[in-house]
């Protein structure tokens, strides 16, 4: 695969890593509420919801990592289903919780996702 796409690729899996420790480890300090716009109250009433979507975020980090790692026949595969994972949790999220979603988390899953299938052989 393109080492452009890799890179990609690489950066999304360290976005939802760095999603995972803030949601997981940094939901109830003053940068995780100033990042969520959440109140004590708020992120103290949400913090268990938080840590089990930071996991997810794991998941979704840990297997496009895989997929940048891979040997190039399980390459594609991997990528196209990991990053349609990210693009319609991205895309819910945009539509459900706050608009900016669409930018950080869909858009760059959905760029991505055109290069893989562009460039798949």
């Amino acid at each position: 695969m393109d080492l452009a796409l890799s890179v990609l690729v690489g950066a999304i899996a360290l976005q939802h890593l760095s999603f995972f420790v803030l949601e997981s480890f940094l939901w109830r300090t003053p940068f995780g509420r100033k990042v969520f716009k959440m109140s004590a109250e708020q992120a103290e009433a949400t913090a268990v919801l938080a840590v089990n979507q930071g996991v997810y975020n794991a998941f979704l980090a840990a297997g496009l990592a895989w997929s940048v790692l891979a040997e190039p026949g399980l390459a594609l595969p991997l990528r196209s289903f990991f990053l349609g994972c990210v693009l319609v949790a991205g895309l819910v999220g945009g539509l459900t919780a706050a608009r900016s979603i669409l930018l950080v988390q869909a858009l760059p899953a959905a760029i991505a996702l055109a290069g893989v299938l562009a460039f798949r052989t």
